[in-house]
């Protein structure tokens, strides 16, 4: 239960810190059942990143095409605690994408 826990935390961290580059918008937002499956997806796809592991081509993809919208509602203090941010920034960041300094998800500096 724990190492699920940390599991879910480590993705939703590495996907919101991840999205914020690259929203689009042109188009209208996800719905709740999108965001649900996009969640599923790079949890999915990732989850060897929480076990030390580089991540894979397929998990650098999910973080490269979710949405902020989806996994910055479900970013709390006690979740981000539960993850080394920083590791966090360094996988993103090794995916191709750009995380903006002092950036917080869910803060006004949000776009």
């Amino acid at each position: 239960m724990k190492a699920t826990r940390r599991l879910v935390s480590l993705f939703v961290l590495l996907v919101a810190v991840l999205s914020i580059v690259e929203v689009k918008t042109a188009n209208a937002a996800p719905s709740a059942a999108q965001c649900k499956e996009e969640r599923r997806l790079g949890l999915n796809a990732c989850k060897p990143v929480v076990y030390g592991r580089p991540p894979s081509p397929q998990c650098c993809q999910r973080i490269r095409v979710t949405h902020i919208e989806c996994v910055c509602p479900v970013v709390t203090p006690k979740l981000a605690a539960l993850i080394d941010v920083n590791r966090a920034i360094r996988v993103i960041e090794g995916c191709g994408r750009r995380v903006p300094r002092h950036f917080k998800c869910g803060s006004i500096t949000t776009p």
